[in-house]
């Protein structure tokens, strides 16, 4: 490997993927979401930036466990009882796989995560 395996993590690098609806149980009207993502050779997993306005995403089973760290903007995830907690720009946060519940994008924002492949937690 060399330093041009090296890879960014930015808004227009990587491969531009806008995940369809069809992957969520629930989305709301006006949903848009857009990932960057590196290439990686790892089945299951995914490195990316991502981008995305308010509205809210369904995920009655993570896939994945999802490190995220903001750059901009604010979001919420909630579980199925209810339960719920806010993120702002500067912050990082693991969504476990299998956690049931929604993710609710609140301001236009932006961030990098990792998704690793795993069993619910």
């Amino acid at each position: 490997m060399t330093i041009s395996d090296v890879q960014v993590l930015a808004k227009g690098e990587g491969v531009a993927v806008i995940p369809p609806p069809t992957d969520y149980a629930e989305v709301s009207p006006g949903w848009r979401e857009v990932e960057h993502r590196a290439r990686l050779e790892v089945p299951g997993a995914l490195a990316a930036a991502w981008e995305g306005v308010p509205g809210s995403v369904r995920i009655p089973r993570w896939p994945y466990h999802e490190v995220c760290v903001l750059l901009r903007g604010r979001v919420a995830i909630e579980d199925a009882e209810g339960g719920r907690r806010e993120f702002g720009a500067g912050e990082s946060f693991l969504v476990p796989a299998g956690f049931d519940g929604w993710w609710h994008t609140l301001e236009a924002t932006e961030k990098i995560f990792v998704a690793i492949p795993g069993g619910a937690a």
